[in-house]
Parts: C-alpha cells; structure tokens; sequence
C-alpha cells in the first residue's frame, strides 16, 4: 500500500468526516452557549430601569419627610405657647370681671384715682390681648354667625323670631383660637324661634334679587 492510498483512502475519509462533525459540534454547542446568555445591552437596561425607579421612591420619600418636617415644626412654633396663652387667658378673664364688676353710676362718679384705676385695668386687659395676638391668639368674634359646636358652646337659648334659629345673639364668655385650633370655646346664647337658616338665606337671596 502506497501514501497516497493512505492518504485518500477509507481512513482518510473517515477521519475527515470525524472532524467535521466534531467541528459541527463545537459550532452548535457554541451558538447554544450564546443563545442562553442574556444580552449585555438588556441587562445594562434592566438594571439602569431598577436605579431609576429606586431614585424615584427614594426621592418621593425624602420629599413627604420634607414635607412631615416643614408642618411639625409649624405646628411647634404655632402651638407651643397653647398652654401659657390659657393661663393668661383666665388673667385676662379676671380683669374683665373687674372692670364689668364696676356700676356704671359709681364709674360716672368715680373721682380721679378710682377713674385712673379702671382705666389701668383696662390698659392691661388690652396689652395683654394685644401680645397674646401677636403670638397667633386671636378673638372669636361669634355674634351674629350661624353656632358652630366647633368654635362655640351653647350655654341657653333666646327667643328671637327677627334672625336665623341658631345663631349666635350672645357671648357669656369669649372664645379664642390659636392657628387653626380652638383654644377655648366661646360661651354663647342662641335665637330660637326664627326662621331656618336655609329659609333665611332663600328669602335674602329673593330681597336682593327684588332689589
């Protein structure tokens, strides 16, 4: 047997065809190996998406304790004198029974130290309304409006038919309110016997388009 027809022969052959499919393999086995990793570009994606969302959350949490932060210090600056401003309250309601505690005849005749006296009081009375103001303590002003169990407490009822049933003719005792709170509730007298209040404002709006 010569090396050519070793070369060319059945072995030759044979070997040939070995390395192909062998070759065929590795090929496929490589595509398959490709074809299971996930592609770079989508998970730079993916994670990119998963960043931003977590930014997102984050921000929007950092925005609400913001937010939580800026009201609770609002709160404490605007109600942390809540306590001190109704003890003075009660000095402030102790003058005015001073002053109210005075006949207007003995006031009319009242010489010069007793006039200069209630006229003190009442100076102190102001100045004391005045800083408590100053302080977000304000004055209920209720005469007139509709009673509200919010600002106002019912202390009695007066007949009245010329206004709305349950508005307030009266106070007793003068309501505050600091911020948005009620500090103390007004004491007030109500109308009974007029009108509904939904009547009232019909026949208003009829006046007014009469008008």
């Amino acid at each position: 047997m010569t090396d050519e027809t070793t070369k060319n022969g059945p072995d030759a052959a044979a070997a040939e065809a070995t390395a192909d499919a062998a070759a065929n393999v590795e090929n496929e086995a490589v595509k398959e190996a490709a074809a299971g990793e996930p592609d770079a570009l989508e998970l730079l994606k993916a994670e990119n998406t998963e960043l931003r969302d977590r930014y997102l959350r984050l921000a929007a949490e950092m925005d609400n304790l913001r937010r939580r932060t800026e009201r609770e210090v609002k709160d404490a600056k605007s109600y942390s004198v809540a306590g001190f401003a109704r003890d003075m309250l009660a000095v402030s309601d102790n003058l005015r029974r001073a002053i109210d505690a005075i006949p207007p005849e003995a006031r009319a005749a009242a010489d010069a130290g007793l006039t200069t006296l209630i006229e003190g009081v009442e100076m102190t009375e102001r100045s004391m309304l005045s800083a408590l103001e100053r302080h977000g303590v304000r004055k209920l002003e209720p005469v007139g409006q509709k009673f509200d169990p919010n600002f106002h407490q019912a202390m009695f009822e007066v007949p009245n038919t010329e206004v709305p049933n349950n508005t307030v003719v009266q106070v007793v005792q003068a309501g505050f309110s600091i911020g948005e709170r009620v500090l103390r509730p007004a004491m007030v007298g109500v109308a009974k016997g007029g009108p509904k209040l939904v009547e009232a404002e019909a026949n208003s709006v009829l006046d007014e388009k009469d008008a």
